[in-house]
């Protein structure tokens, strides 16, 4: 899913780390003992912060597309004061490294002594190709939550998804970083003042879909106690031209069988061919990886011992870890992607493009009908006509099949972020179409983006509180508060806005009966 990268980048833009606060007055709890070693954190006004905690060992040399292998505890204390290395990822290599495997432990400073909070296991989103554990500041939901909050970073593109016919773990480095990292904050809760037998793995978009993935993975069972998805179901399913214009039908996973075609065709291009293709690879200096990043952006790989089913097909069987979900969207996702293609190309979607636009994605006669169901005149502009066609067939119902599915095994709590004015986290301003709550812009209410507080008045500010209080019970206990039960025909999911947080009809609001319908 190559747009992705689009806002992953235009999130990036406002993901400047801010200075971290100098460490308060040496204190004994800011020196903790892990598997990895003993760490040396700091205190901030409201929490304590370990950043750059090994979790595993440098994925590189002959390591290099190998599982995890984890960090053995060393000598001495190891500063934890500032963030370790962000994976490579993007066109070049700076600010980034292939020694990448840190995570960093956020605590409320207050926290009582004996006192075991739930542990939050956050997978950062951008399209599998980029982001970062540390761009997300977890001190307002680690405080005002009463968590213990992991942000992890984990392999990104062909790092992390590279497969190759005979490599062991083809397409899922990644997603084995994942569950490794998650496993070292299992193992290493206790330390921090967090409860090993009461843990969240909860992401956002690649994240989310890998969260999603996680419920139907073997080698996860007992890792985590519940899981919380927000853009990232099982079962999204992208039209062509439905993440940007020219772009692939697409889907959050791939079968083994063409990621590793696709890894031949990489290691051509990158001049790897013969009898010992991954040897070539690997004496490869990571930039010049690089040029093939993006082509596993949507290769999460299922048929592997990780995931041996395709996730959707599991969840539609039952398949799946037995324990609580929060999960939900975001209610214009679309407008992110495609607002940042007509910013890109503002020929790209039109009034004069828009029935080709249906026809690329959904062919004849479906096309028809679906420019029947939204005809292009009912919108401000061309942009925002398109952007609900994609978000409701290939986001909100998709989702919501999803969460319907869910239901017929474990308890489910569907909500969608449905506020009209958030933080513009994607740099998307399209004329004559209003943002909304477009893909990403439900972030900064969880999370200091970069360091900073984006709610810029006490509407948002206020959602933000309610977002934390949701998460974080759900989180402590299983059941959000106020949180409104899925089940496998209900179409009412709970409404997240600044006004308030009330039930809402989504099948209706986003046409979801027609979608069944239609393809």
């Amino acid at each position: 899913m190559t747009a992705l990268t689009r806002i992953a980048g235009g999130l990036a833009a406002l993901l400047v780390l801010a200075a971290c606060s100098s460490p308060a007055p040496e204190e004994p709890a800011l020196t903790v003992g892990t598997t990895s070693g003993q760490v040396h954190g700091l205190a901030t006004a409201s929490a304590r912060e370990f950043l750059g905690v090994r979790y595993a060992l440098a994925p590189t040399g002959e390591r290099r597309w190998s599982a995890p292998q984890p960090a053995p505890a060393q000598d001495g204390v190891a500063d934890a004061t500032h963030p370790g290395a962000r994976c490579s990822q993007g066109t070049q290599t700076a600010g980034t490294s292939e020694d990448c495997l840190f995570l960093n432990v956020t605590t409320p400073r207050d926290q009582r002594p004996g006192e075991r909070l739930p542990v939050m296991v956050w997978w950062h989103g951008g399209g599998y190709t980029s982001g970062s554990g540390a761009d997300y500041d977890a001190q307002r939901l680690a405080s005002r939550g009463r968590v213990v909050v992991v942000t992890v970073n984990y392999r990104l593109g062909v790092f992390g998804y590279l497969g190759l016919p005979g490599l062991a773990g083809s397409g899922n480095f990644g997603f084995a970083d994942q569950l490794a990292a998650t496993k070292w904050a299992k193992d290493n809760a206790a330390a921090f003042g967090g409860d090993p037998g009461n843990l969240t793995v909860f992401g956002e978009s690649a994240g989310g879909m890998s969260a999603c993935a996680l419920l139907t993975s073997p080698r996860a069972a007992g890792l985590v106690e519940r899981v919380a998805i927000s853009s990232g179901s099982c079962f999204l399913n992208w039209p062509a031209g439905g993440l940007f214009p020219g772009t692939s039908a697409q889907t959050p996973y791939t079968s083994l069988a063409t990621d590793q075609a696709d890894g031949v065709a990489a290691a051509n291009q990158l001049g790897c061919t013969g009898a010992d293709v991954l040897s070539c690879l690997r004496k490869l200096p990571a930039d010049k990886l690089l040029p093939v990043n993006a082509a596993f952006s949507d290769h999460l790989a299922y048929g592997t011992d990780l995931l041996p089913e395709n996730p959707p097909d599991a969840v539609r069987a039952g398949r799946i870890a037995r324990v609580p979900v929060l999960s939900g969207g975001n209610h214009d996702e679309a407008r992110s992607f495609l607002g940042g293609a007509a910013m890109a190309d503002p020929s790209a979607i039109t009034e004069a493009t828009y029935t080709g636009l249906l026809r690329t994605a959904y062919g004849d006669p479906a096309a028809v009908n679906v420019l029947q169901e939204y005809p292009v005149q009912r919108y401000p502009t061309a942009v925002e006509a398109w952007s609900t066609v994609v978000t409701d067939s290939a986001w909100s119902c998709p989702t919501l099949a999803g969460n319907q599915a869910l239901a017929r095994s474990t308890k489910v709590f569907p909500y969608e972020f449905a506020e009209t004015h958030p933080p513009n986290v994607s740099q998307v301003t399209v004329p004559g179409m209003a943002q909304g709550a477009a893909h990403a812009t439900d972030t900064p209410y969880l999370f200091d983006l970069g360091g900073k507080n984006l709610l810029g008045d006490a509407a948002q500010a206020g959602l933000g509180d309610r977002m934390i209080g949701y998460w974080s019970g759900f989180a402590r206990t299983g059941t959000p508060p106020g949180g409104v039960p899925g089940t496998a025909t209900s179409t009412t999911v709970l409404s997240l806005t600044a006004a308030g947080s009330t039930p809402v009809d989504t099948g209706s609001d986003h046409r979801c009966g027609f979608w069944l319908r239609n393809p």
